[in-house]
C-alpha cells in the first residue's frame, strides 16, 4: 500500500506566495524612497493583477445554451 501523499503545498502553495509577496511588497513600502518604493510596487503590484486576471478570466466549465 503506497503512504497518500500530502495536499497541502498544492492547495495553500499559490496562495502562499501571494501572501509572502504582498508582505515583502507592503514592508519595503514601510522601509524608505527610492528602490524601495519600486520594489514595493512590484510586490503590491503583481498580486493585484493577479486578482484581477482572476476575475475576469472566463469560467473554464461554462456551458453553452
Amino acid at each position: 500500500m503506497k503512504p497518500r501523499q500530502s495536499n497541502f503545498w498544492k492547495v495553500f502553495g499559490i496562495p502562499l506566495g501571494i501572501g509572502l509577496l504582498s508582505a515583502a511588497g507592503l514592508f519595503a513600502a514601510l522601509l524608505g524612497d527610492g528602490w524601495w518604493d519600486s520594489l514595493s510596487w512590484v510586490g503590491l503590484g503583481i498580486p493585484a493583477v493577479i486578482g484581477v486576471w482572476a476575475l475576469l478570466r472566463k469560467p473554464a466549465c461554462r456551458q453553452k445554451p
